[in-house]
């Protein structure tokens, strides 16, 4: 009787697991990330975050499936919002061909995804894939001229 009680708490433990992870999954969330770093700086200008303009920057891989989801939520956004004052640029890096930029913003998972504002800052981080409303509600506001 012990081993089922015991049995029936770790599936609950792993649901509950399960579950919380799940509602993470491609949500929209607020970085927390102050980037006085020139060697952060400098890795982003190589792959095109440059701070003229707000960006999408999602990585990506060959072997990654989701991937071509994430692709093609992006692509539509910054495609809907193409004719704003400041248009976003879609930047995608291949996790394989820029490691050290992976490692610098702590990407631990495919498909990750971040918004940076006109400045270069890192606004927002998504794992998984974004909502097409939740990217397009995080991204509206950044390409409006100051």
């Amino acid at each position: 009787m012990i081993e089922i009680t015991i049995l029936a708490v770790m599936l609950l433990a792993a649901l509950a697991v399960g579950l919380v992870l799940r509602g993470r999954d491609g949500k929209v969330r607020v970085a927390d990330v102050v980037e006085t770093q020139s060697v952060r700086a400098d890795l982003l200008a190589s792959v095109g975050v440059t701070g003229s303009g707000p960006a999408v920057l999602h990585f990506s891989a060959d072997w990654c499936g989701p991937c071509a989801a994430v692709r093609r939520v992006v692509a539509d956004v910054t495609g809907q919002l193409a004719e704003s004052p400041q248009p976003p640029l879609d930047i995608e890096v291949d996790i394989d061909a820029e490691p050290v930029l992976a490692k610098e913003l702590n990407v631990l998972s495919l498909p990750t995804t971040f918004v940076f504002d006109s400045e270069g800052r890192e606004r927002f981080r998504i794992s998984g894939v974004p909502k097409v409303t939740d990217l397009r509600s995080a991204l509206e506001p950044l390409t409006i001229a100051a």
